[in-house]
């Protein structure tokens, strides 16, 4: 008895199976549009501390998304906070203006020498850009972005204009209402 019951149950598994791997007829269109996409992050500006940190909860200083809402988070790096305590966010935007010239000078940077000087433990700053679709992503990263030592002058101009771009969009951030 026990026989047949697996045998039915095997053979009734691999009809249903079978049938479902054989249709090939194209799946049905929703009736209706889905739910508009979230925006997504376009740009994050994130400072590593200097030194060796052993929190782990740091966060990107600024998210600025696609739709050009943005959420800054000023004590993101604060030594003061202590990792339980969750770090402040701030909705705001960026306006369009400074993300089409902060997008021009990201694209630019990533054709520059930014250097690595022979400075240690002193921290870094990044910038990202995600692009949609992602192919052509943009991360740069300056370690040490007040030392010099090691730095020729087209480095160090280089990573004026990176410091400029960071400070730029972190200043052109506008709180919500």
């Amino acid at each position: 008895m026990r026989r047949t019951t697996v045998a039915l149950l095997v053979a009734m598994l691999a009809l249903e199976v079978g049938s479902g791997t054989a249709a090939s007829a194209p799946p049905q269109q929703p009736s209706a549009l889905p739910p508009a996409a979230e925006p997504l992050v376009l740009f994050t500006l994130t400072t590593i501390p200097d030194g060796w940190q052993s929190r782990v909860d740091l966060r990107p200083q600024l998210e600025i998304f696609s739709d050009g809402k943005a959420v800054k988070i000023p004590d993101a790096v604060a030594a003061d906070r202590t990792p339980d305590v969750s770090p402040k966010r701030i909705n705001g935007h960026v306006p369009p203006e400074v993300l089409t010239a902060a997008l021009a000078e990201t694209r630019s940077l990533t054709a520059v020498d930014l250097g690595v000087p022979r400075a240690t433990d002193q921290g870094s700053q990044i910038i990202d850009y995600m692009s949609q679709p992602p192919n052509a992503d943009v991360h740069l990263i300056v370690y040490a972005p007040q030392a010099t030592d090691g730095l020729g002058a087209e480095q160090q101009a280089n990573r004026k204009r990176f410091a400029d771009l960071y400070k730029k969009l972190l200043d052109a951030f506008v709180q919500d209402n």
